[in-house]
């Protein structure tokens, strides 16, 4: 595994500078995620949520900064990065013809794991699938869904880190309602947890920390946990991505 102490952060990232298309995304950006715990990013359309999120798997090489996960370099050590990141992205890619038994079962077959039925079903009772549409083609899968059989993916998996590509977007507030608790048991299980998002509510309502992404770095850093004055922080984030 890797070298991580106890008081290490899951995902750390200081004075981290990103150019892309000949100019600079991210500028001396900093933010830590630990064990149990789950971060919010918010940014506007272009702030670099998703730059942050392809240097965090070894897709993209910084200009400088450190960057570790798990206290590996992703972007020396991107294969051993990646078997411990589970990526969940704003549309999750299934194959439709497959049911999600089958989705899954190849999925995890990639990286060499064989998971029982019973452990399948198992992890999609933890993610709330019915049992019915087990066996669906997942093609008529909603948005919803599609996230329980990929949030059970990465159940079955146990990996200590997660990543959330505007995981809300599109669900409606039931969806969202049970997306949050499945995030909620995935950070009791000691997950760390990057989420990047431009909904502040839904922020709001699952994460530990709010950080807002503007001008290449995090302009300000809430924690949630003793409440927040979201009026006050949407009024301040609209103007951060504004500026």
């Amino acid at each position: 595994m890797s070298d991580l102490t106890p008081t290490e952060p899951a995902i750390h990232i200081r004075d981290l500078c990103v150019e892309r298309g000949g100019g600079p995304v991210l500028r001396d950006l900093g933010l830590s995620v630990n064990a149990g715990e789950v971060y919010a990013l918010l940014g506007g359309n272009g702030a670099g949520k998703s730059t942050t999120l392809a240097v965090l798997m070894g897709l993209l090489r910084p200009a400088s900064g450190s960057v570790r996960v798990m206290g590996l370099d992703p972007a020396t050590q991107a294969d051993a990065v990646r078997r411990r990141i589970a990526y969940l992205p704003e549309t999750v890619a299934l194959y439709e013809t497959l049911s999600a038994y089958e989705n899954i079962a190849y999925f995890l077959g990639l990286s060499g794991a064989r998971p029982s039925q019973a452990d399948m079903d198992a992890a999609l009772d933890a993610a709330g699938l019915q049992t019915e549409a087990r066996t669906r083609r997942t093609g008529g899968f909603s948005k919803g869904m599609r996230q329980k059989v990929a949030i059970a993916m990465a159940l079955l998996r146990e990996v200590p880190v997660l990543l959330l590509d505007e995981p809300t977007t599109g669900l409606d507030p039931v969806a969202t309602a049970d997306f949050n608790r499945l995030v909620g048991g995935l950070r009791a299980r000691g997950a760390a947890i990057l989420m990047v998002t431009h909904d502040l509510l839904g922020a709001a309502d699952c994460a530990d920390r709010i950080g807002v992404l503007a001008g290449g770095g995090i302009v300000e850093e809430t924690p949630v946990r003793d409440g927040i004055d979201v009026l006050a922080l949407h009024r301040r984030f609209g103007a951060a991505a504004a500026g």
